[in-house]
């Protein structure tokens, strides 16, 4: 068999090995001389969360549904475990075209649009309700594409639960619990000053090193949702998990403008149409997950605390106020008028 690839960083026939390493490329095949060449699209998605996560299993589910629907001509490759690249290396290689796709929180996106801010600020959502109600409307669209300008296309959104604090050493019931604690954060600087605004000193660390920075205590602790406390493993250091929901920020799947591009219109609903389907089937899975996992932890010893939410409502008032005036301000009143 003849295999060729036309990369769409140019407009000759390449050879076949760029279909591993481009993020995206069109398979030619051609059996025989004179028959009819066979074009498949090849589509590379990396992302770094475990091959458990309700996220993945969404993201395999989407592949699944884009060759049934495509019959077979649009083939998407998911790489976890950050095999392919950090949250933020992925986000850069799509800009560059280099990557089809990734799935990466809001917070590290605001270093690329900045208006992802409002997703970071702490308790911007009344309830899970409030929070789709403003994903699905015009706002939630409108800030999918808001990074088509630096080479940023989103498809969709997944649950990524509300974040609360998990310590190894105490609790976290009221904010000044937090005081003289180093807490790993994202490479965010919404979530560095909520932190901070709370009492706690904010660390970023990058995801797939927080395991061992906790065992070597060089945090004191970290925030996020129960299904990936407990699919990292970080249970097995932290011992108290506070579930304060602070946060409830959202995963976004995105795909490269420069590919987006370069697809065509019926391909491009292919991509879009398998990716909301796999956004109604993770949210389906998240709550199923996030129940098993915390009553998996409970069972493995860890502490699940209830602390008062509205104490830590009230100390945050200010980083609020802090935006009065500016385009994440104006996001955030669209949002408060919605619940």
């Amino acid at each position: 068999m003849d295999r060729r690839a036309l990369s769409f960083f140019g407009e000759g026939l390449l050879v076949g090995v760029l279909v591993a390493t481009a993020g995206f490329a069109l398979v030619v095949r051609q059996q025989s001389q004179g028959e009819q060449q066979d074009r498949r699209i090849v589509l590379k998605l990396g992302h770094g969360l475990d091959q458990n996560h309700p996220v993945h299993q969404a993201m395999v589910y989407m592949a699944q549904r884009l060759d049934e629907r495509s019959g077979g001509l649009v083939e998407l490759q998911v790489f976890p475990n950050e095999q392919l690249g950090s949250e933020t290396e992925c986000i850069e290689q799509l800009q560059r075209g280099a990557l089809a796709m990734t799935k990466t929180s809001t917070a590290p996106l605001e270093g690329f649009v900045p208006d992802m801010a409002v997703f970071g600020l702490p308790y911007v959502f009344e309830n899970n309700d409030h929070f789709w109600r403003v994903l699905e409307s015009p706002l939630g669209q409108e800030m999918l594409v808001a990074g088509q300008s630096v080479g940023l296309h989103g498809l969709c959104y997944y649950d990524a639960g509300s974040r609360s604090f998990y310590t190894i050493d105490r609790p976290i019931l009221t904010p000044e619990d937090l005081s003289g604690l180093r807490i790993r954060v994202q490479q965010s600087k919404t979530a560095m000053d909520m932190v901070e605004a709370l009492g706690g000193s904010p660390t970023p660390i990058a995801w797939g090193e927080l395991y061992t920075a906790l065992q070597q205590r060089l945090v004191d602790g970290a925030e996020n949702n129960p299904p990936s406390f407990f699919s990292n493993r970080h249970f097995e250091v932290c011992r108290h998990l506070s579930l304060n929901e602070h946060t409830q920020v959202p995963d976004m799947l995105m795909i490269s403008q420069r590919v987006w591009e370069r697809l065509p219109p019926q391909v491009q609903r292919w991509v879009q149409e398998s990716a909301d389907e796999s956004s109604l089937y993770q949210r389906r899975l998240w709550e199923e997950e996030t129940q098993r996992a915390l009553e998996y932890v409970q069972e493995q010893g860890v502490q699940v605390h209830y602390p008062d939410k509205s104490q830590f409502a009230e100390r945050i008032e200010s980083l609020h106020r802090s935006y009065e005036g500016t385009s994440v301000g104006e996001l955030l009143r669209r949002i408060e008028e919605m619940r």
